[in-house]
């Protein structure tokens, strides 16, 4: 890796995850494109190179809900529990199952499209309810951190982006969300990494992360993350859900427009 695409890299982490942090999302959702089109990160390195960015970018984050005394609580350990067995599986079948950048293209459009979607119109609609909706049982919420580990190991995203916005929706606070989602990302993508290294062991290809620009990622997540989580209190919820609703319709639709050329 040369000195620009590592400055690259490190920006890119730097600014995405100050936009995403605030909400529960270590940016590797929105990271993993620029990876792949601008940094030129093959198929399925990709993965487990966004799983690092997670690694390295997630204490900065975690250090300031840390400091505010937010990551107390139940939740943090239901996604862990579930989330963790979730991203080995995901790994396998990423590995094993979905090698091809067409498929992982098309796997992309069909995750980021319709959470982009749904993103917004929960957003809009949020203004118009009275009554606040009923928070999901423990037993749901293992579940659903276990089905989006097993997303968040194919996809390289750690879950957190999944989880993050499906509990706000279901009537969770953000405040409560956020710290619990990016303590899940990090342990997952701890997990996942690891899991891509003793793969790559086995398996021929491009399948181990690529490490010096993986680690430029997460140092430029690592000081935005921070950031982000720092002024969480300070910006309005309605227009970050919004921006990471219209973000997420934006690159999952320029996969799926790739993917028709």
């Amino acid at each position: 890796m040369d000195w620009p695409t590592g400055l690259l890299g490190f920006a890119a982490g730097l600014l995405i995850s100050v936009a995403t942090a605030p909400v529960g999302v270590s940016g590797a959702v929105f990271l993993l494109p620029v990876q792949v089109s601008v940094l030129g990160v093959p198929s399925p390195a990709v993965t487990p190179t966004n799983l690092l960015h997670n690694v390295v970018a997630g204490p900065g984050a975690l250090l300031r809900h840390h400091r505010a005394g937010t990551l107390r609580g139940p939740l943090t350990r239901l996604l862990v529990l579930g989330t963790v067995p979730g991203v080995v599986v995901g790994a396998v079948i990423r590995v094993f199952a979905v090698p091809g950048p067409s498929v992982f293209r098309l796997l992309i459009a069909v995750l980021l499209l319709p959470l982009g979607g749904w993103l917004c119109l929960r957003t809009l609609r949020r203004a118009s309810r009275t009554a606040p909706a009923r928070e999901p049982s423990s037993r749901a919420v293992t579940r659903l951190a276990m089905a989006v580990g097993v997303a968040g190991g194919i996809y390289g995203i750690g879950g957190g982006s999944l989880l993050g916005p499906i509990l706000a929706g279901r009537g969770m606070p953000v405040a409560k969300v956020a710290p619990a989602a990016l303590a899940a990302t990090f342990v997952t993508s701890v997990v996942g990494a690891g899991t891509y290294a003793l793969l790559s062991l086995s398996v021929t290809g491009d399948i181990a992360p690529h490490w010096s620009l993986g680690l430029a990622c997460g140092l430029g997540g690592l000081c935005g993350g921070y950031l982000g989580a720092r002024l969480q209190p300070r910006l309005p919820e309605t227009a970050l859900r919004l921006l990471l609703g219209v973000l997420a319709l934006g690159v999952g639709g320029l996969y799926a427009v790739q993917l028709l050329r």
